[in-house]
């Protein structure tokens, strides 16, 4: 075989490469989600244009020659090789890429909770800022990834990742810009975004930018609730619910089963036994100390009491097995739960508590416990982006 064939097939070869690896490390391919590989596809994603024509450079030569003097054989397998480079460069640029496969909302939709037709069982990530609140249904913003809105006057960037099931909620300002996301691939299985403005790249799970010119910024995190809609609308009444876009309702078809962890997708089932790769696990990070929560644990036991960051933790459920809560009581609070009448009760102050931290009787009655942001996810997801995490055994 002459150097000059070689010289092609290696040049074919590199471009082949690069339009497969951009996507391959950022994308769930087999194998692609379990190595450090953000920065070689950061490079090939920034540097894509001058890879490609220095293959083209290596090629065009010996390329153009066979295909205009070189025999029948040669001929039809340079064109083979073009034509599948051009499948290539099809599926890796305009199938594959996630913004090309999960789109933003051509219509944000909101509706007051008397006109909602909701099903109230949905599970929803839910917002409170300056009186207003609202609720985003998991199986909405679960396809689009990410929905920017505003609560309150106060511009939010609300977000979920179906494959970790992470649901976080950002204030989308960049050096004091508010700055407009597309969703790039994901990293470790997290969805990742790409800033318009420097192109860099930040995680879901931790609103930290892991590659370009803004590596190591974080964005400022908004409290937000994952529950049950009705669980949420009987503390925020007066709350708007997104609303399907009709545009995307097959894609939202897609998602049904996600709530309850049934769907068939082997990225986004639930492993129903305890500490599995896809295991449901309550996190909760206090003054720099991680650990999770066993979520079979907590249906179990409907409450779970505990010290973390040198502060006391409660953890509720509610009997429907989908909205929980979490709380820091003090240090004189200690909590039973009462399998008759739902209700929580504590001895030194003979009160009794809704399990969603409000006081009904008792000395104590119209307070309230100071709840703590807790996450429901994968635990795949939490033991990796919380690396020194412990569990609660």
């Amino acid at each position: 075989m002459s150097i000059s064939v070689i010289r092609v097939f290696i040049g074919f070869l590199f471009l082949f490469a690069i339009e497969i690896l951009r996507v391959y490390f950022i994308m769930p391919f087999p194998g692609s989600q379990h190595a450090n590989t953000i920065g070689i596809a950061y490079f090939i994603n920034n540097y894509i244009w001058l890879l490609r024509i220095l293959a083209v450079i290596i090629i065009i030569a010996p390329l153009w020659h066979y295909l205009s003097k070189g025999r029948v054989w040669q001929k039809i397998i340079f064109v083979f090789f073009l034509l599948l480079y051009g499948i290539v460069v099809y599926a890796f640029n305009f199938r594959f890429l996630a913004d090309k496969m999960f789109y933003q909302p051509k219509e944000k939709l909101f509706t007051g909770a008397g006109a909602d037709t909701t099903d109230k069982n949905k599970l929803i990530i839910g917002i409170a800022i300056n009186g207003e609140a609202k609720a985003y249904p998991i199986e909405i913003i679960g396809y689009h990834h990410q929905v920017r809105d505003t609560v309150g006057s106060q511009p939010v960037m609300v977000t979920y990742c179906t494959v970790c099931r992470t649901g976080r909620v950002f204030s989308p300002f960049v050096n004091g810009k508010n700055e407009v996301f597309r969703l790039v691939g994901m990293d470790h299985f997290n969805a990742m975004f790409e800033d318009a403005t420097t192109k860099s790249w930040w995680q879901q799970e931790t609103g930290i930018a892991i590659a370009g010119p803004l590596k190591g910024a974080q964005l400022i995190e908004l409290p937000s609730e994952q529950m049950q809609l009705s669980d949420w609308l009987l503390i925020h009444p007066n709350s708007l619910v997104l609303q399907p876009d009709p545009h995307f309702k097959a894609r939202y078809d897609s998602l049904k089963g996600y709530d309850e962890g049934v769907l068939e997708s082997n990225l986004e089932k639930r492993d129903t036994a305890s500490w599995k790769f896809k295991s449901w696990v309550i996190g909760i990070n206090i003054n720099g100390e991680s650990r999770a929560y066993d979520w079979n644990m907590l249906i179990k036991n409907r409450l779970i009491q505990d010290t973390i960051g040198n502060s006391p933790l409660l953890i509720t459920i509610e009997p429907n097995n989908r909205t929980f809560y979490a709380f820091t009581p003090g240090d004189t609070l200690h909590f039973d739960y009462d399998t008759t009448t739902h209700l929580l009760k504590e001895d030194k102050t003979k009160t009794t508590w809704q399990l969603n931290g409000y006081c009904i009787d008792g000395s104590l009655k119209g307070s309230k416990l100071k709840q703590v942001q807790a996450y429901q996810e994968f635990w795949h997801s939490w033991q990796y982006f919380h690396p020194s995490t412990s569990k609660f055994q």
